[in-house]
């Protein structure tokens, strides 16, 4: 049973989408979606550096053209279920059929704009504790006043809150944690700190009309599967100031059965943590177009 996955924030890196724009059709097709939300997705995926991609309201959009373009050239996939990371659930939206290419690159062309505009309100961040006990770090977070933000399996979670808050988890890591990863985004995504943009993206929610998931789609809510496109258009709102509990998607993806994973552009975060948390599991992560010969054969070994 194969599972497609798209990764989240922080995974981008500049230049990133450059080899992929040589693929045909890819440059005409991000042309369209710049111009349908505005902004010049290929500048950003291939000129500009990691300061400029680092803004939420770039990365966001830029993030989910590179997964649609990604799997897009792998042609014609029937995963058993689709999942994505944080803003790589609108991602995995368009591939289970909610929606359409253009309306997920609107849609997550407002949520960045909203979630920038959040983080701006204070000075936070987000950093990646590797190793230790859940049980033991998540109670050292909140007495730190932090956020568990992403509890990500594998021996991996993720604190979001103030900069002072993040300076003094540094000065304090919880037993176990071997270390502590400033990660490279802008702000304390999936806390109470993002609030302000929820009601920002319920409105752009009501413009859209979405179609039920067409494949098995898990929620970064709590790892199930949501059988309506208007549920799956209700979490992705209310997902922004909770947490990710990719931990409990990886659950799910094992009770389906799953044999293999494949991530698409630009992939290695969910490969990573897939082959700590499920072992024996086949992986291809699609980094540029010369890993989609690897990616294929896969899917045409274990795909339904």
């Amino acid at each position: 049973m194969l599972v497609l996955v798209a990764p989240g924030q922080g995974a981008q890196t500049p230049g990133f989408l450059t080899p992929w724009l040589d693929l045909p059709g890819a440059a005409d097709r991000l042309g369209a979606w710049s111009d349908a939300i505005g902004l010049d997705l290929a500048h950003y995926g291939t000129e500009a550096d990691a300061d400029a991609i680092r803004d939420t309201a770039v990365a966001q959009p830029l993030l989910v053209a590179a997964g649609l373009l990604s799997a897009a050239a792998l042609g014609d996939v029937s995963p058993g279920a689709v999942a994505g990371h944080s803003v790589g659930e609108i991602t995995a939206a368009a591939f289970a059929g909610v929606l359409d290419d253009t309306a997920a690159l609107t849609l997550v062309r407002k949520r960045g704009l909203a979630m920038a505009e959040a983080a701006a309100i204070t000075e936070t961040g987000m950093s990646a504790l590797l190793g230790g006990d859940p049980e033991v770090t998540i109670p050292h977070l909140e007495k730190l006043g932090l956020t568990p933000a992403n509890v990500n399996g594998a021996g991996q979670i993720v604190a979001a809150g103030t900069l002072e808050q993040l300076a003094a988890l540094e000065a304090d890591k919880p037993e176990g944690v071997r270390r502590v990863v400033a990660l490279k985004v802008a702000g304390a995504f999936h806390t109470h700190h993002m609030a302000p943009a929820v009601d920002s993206l319920a409105k752009a929610a009501e413009e859209l009309a979405p179609g039920d998931p067409k494949l098995t789609y898990v929620s970064n809510k709590d790892g199930q599967a949501v059988a309506t496109g208007a549920e799956v258009l209700s979490r992705l709102v209310g997902q922004v100031a909770n947490p990710v509990r990719w931990d409990l998607c990886m659950e799910t993806f094992k009770e389906l059965g799953v044999t293999a994973l494949v991530e698409v552009c630009p992939g290695g975060t969910l490969t990573g943590l897939a082959k700590r948390a499920l072992p024996g599991v086949a992986t291809v992560a699609l980094k540029t177009p010369d890993d989609l010969d690897a990616a294929r054969a896969l899917i045409a070994e274990h795909q339904n």
